[in-house]
């Protein structure tokens, strides 16, 4: 697989460092990848163009070889500098692009124009019997995020700010661009990256359009996955929608004293809330939900959290990953071992619930969300990762004994 940029600003190495180049200012230009196409045939109509136009731009933008909007020759040189003028073509100031597994595994750790950093992850699955090849992008929502899990590298940086919709599709624009430079085409997209999907909607929902549109990126819906920590309001708003994509569910834990601490938006809306919410959507769309567990040695990976979460799918239209811990600094928690969740695993299917062990990718690049962006953070005082981890010791032996979280939920969640 070439590991070449495919655009200007991208620098690739492998298993290494890289520096991006210097943050650019503020670009209040909406992004071009942003516009439906009834908004660029608008936009060309009030300047007196054909609405032909707007199927150019919209070809450059999304299957074309353009990355600057000089470079749509489609369109004469006058109308080019207008669309410059009030779009941007790329969200993107620059990229570090860090290989592993072989090439197997591509981290994206994105620039956008106002210094924010966000991230993406290109895995690569080879054809093997029975399965075609995949290539599947999971990409970032919000910079940052405010749900604080705390075994995520996200959650220990906060909340920055919800991504645009240009800047959520511009990271898939990018691995597609890199993607078809060796003739290979995405095939799969998950919001799973930094930020809560849900609590963004409004824009991941445009950035799903955007990607499931014929006319633009052309991806089936049933190739897109949409991630959420467990905001029930934002689930019941995407089930009245009545969408084809698959809708994912960060578990983790089935106990609600556990998940008060593993995820704290529990707070709000506990798991009983969640897993209903859940289930509507799986009887109203027909498809069947997925449940995510980061397994975490000694705390949420117990016979009795097992069997708790046997007892919470059991009759479900669902299917659960088991996902070891990647390590993740400032925590005092490791991975659980491979025979614990291959038990953890028999139980869910003792009680019909189909279960996938995941096995991790790219660690010695920091592939799980938030790690570069953690990274270029700095590192914080040692008196602060002291107090981070013995509160995690505290809170979760509290939990371990069925004693719920007197803390409140996280602040800017929503309603």
């Amino acid at each position: 697989m070439s590991t070449r940029p495919a655009a200007t600003g991208l620098t690739a190495i492998n298993d290494g460092e890289a520096r991006p180049g210097a943050a650019l200012q503020g670009d209040a230009r909406p992004g071009l990848s942003g516009a439906t196409m009834e908004e660029l045939v608008a936009w060309f109509a009030e300047r007196g163009e054909p609405a032909y136009r707007a199927r150019q731009v919209a070809d450059a933008v999304w299957r074309g070889e353009a990355s600057t909007t000089a470079e749509i020759r489609t369109l004469p040189a006058p109308l080019r500098d207008e669309l410059d003028a009030a779009f941007r073509f790329d969200t993107v100031a620059d990229t570090e692009l860090r290989l592993s597994d072989a090439g197997l595994t591509e981290k994206g750790l994105h620039r956008l124009v106002d210094g924010a950093l966000i991230e993406s992850v290109l895995m690569h699955y080879p054809a093997r019997a029975g399965q075609r090849e995949r290539h599947t992008l999971c990409i970032s929502s919000q910079a940052g995020c405010a749900v604080g899990c705390p075994f995520c590298a996200t959650g220990e940086l906060g909340f920055g700010r919800d991504l645009e919709t240009a800047e959520i599709v511009d990271q898939v624009r990018h691995a597609a661009r890199r993607l078809a430079a060796d003739g290979k085409r995405l095939t799969n997209v998950v919001f799973m990256g930094m930020g809560e999907p849900l609590l963004n909607l409004d824009r991941v929902l445009a950035a799903v359009d955007a990607l499931n549109d014929p006319r633009r990126f052309g991806l089936g819906a049933r190739h897109i996955t949409v991630s959420t920590s467990g905001v029930v309001p934002g689930i019941r708003r995407v089930t009245a929608l009545g969408p084809q994509f698959t809708l994912a569910v960060s578990l983790h834990a089935a106990r609600d004293a556990l998940r008060d601490v593993l995820v704290p938006l529990n707070r709000r809306w506990p798991v009983s809330e969640v897993t209903a919410a859940a289930r509507e959507h799986a009887v109203a769309t027909g498809r069947r939900v997925t449940y995510e567990a980061t397994m975490i040695a000694g705390i949420n990976d117990t016979e009795i959290d097992a069997q708790a979460m046997a007892n919470l799918l059991r009759g479900d239209h669902a299917h659960v990953n088991l996902i070891p811990m990647n390590p993740v600094a400032h925590t005092p928690w490791t991975a659980s071992p491979d025979d614990v969740i291959e038990r953890f695993a028999a139980i869910l299917a003792a009680a019909g619930i189909t279960a996938t062990i995941r096995r991790n990718r790219g660690q010695e690049i920091g592939a799980a969300c938030g790690q570069l962006a953690a990274e270029r953070a700095g590192e914080p005082a040692p008196a602060v990762v002291a107090r981070r981890r013995a509160r995690l010791v505290d809170e979760s032996t509290q939990a371990l004994r069925g004693e719920r979280s007197h803390d409140p939920a996280p602040i800017g969640l929503g309603e």
